[in-house]
């Protein structure tokens, strides 16, 4: 039977400049770095710390992709969940991390804020009012 989720492919340009925009930006862990024989690409996660679920980061053109489903920013949209939306919206946006909004949004279970990381990939930054 399936135990839980264990990771999720973000599919990027250059698992170099991603692997610092995760680390040193958003303050992700590095879990794994791991050089293909070839030389070719890498198996590279990241992670909250704490997390289980992890990122791996994919290099776009590094698989064969008869349908076009491995392009850098077509991934699915993620949630990143936070105490403090209003507090990281300004600390990520300090570090230069392009919102999609001007502020953070307010609604009846939320406060939240788009982003995107160097590849177009999009995230939300949640600080939830209600979890059940």
């Amino acid at each position: 039977m399936i135990q839980k989720l264990a990771n999720v492919a973000v599919v990027v340009k250059d698992q170099t400049k991603a692997l610092d925009f995760y680390t040193q930006v958003l303050g992700f862990e590095k879990r794994t770095d791991i050089p293909a024989p070839s030389g070719g690409a890498r198996w590279v996660t990241v992670a909250p710390k704490g997390q289980d679920i992890e990122i791996s980061l994919f290099l776009a053109g590094s698989y064969p992709d008869t349908q076009n489903q491995w392009k850098a920013g077509t991934n699915p949209f993620w949630t990143l969940q936070t105490d403090d939306c209003r507090g990281d919206f300004k600390l990520l946006k300090a570090r230069g991390v392009k919102f999609d909004q001007e502020e953070p949004a307010e609604n009846p279970w939320s406060i939240t804020a788009v982003f995107s990381d160097p590849d177009g990939n999009k995230f939300n930054l949640a600080e939830f009012r209600h979890r059940s």
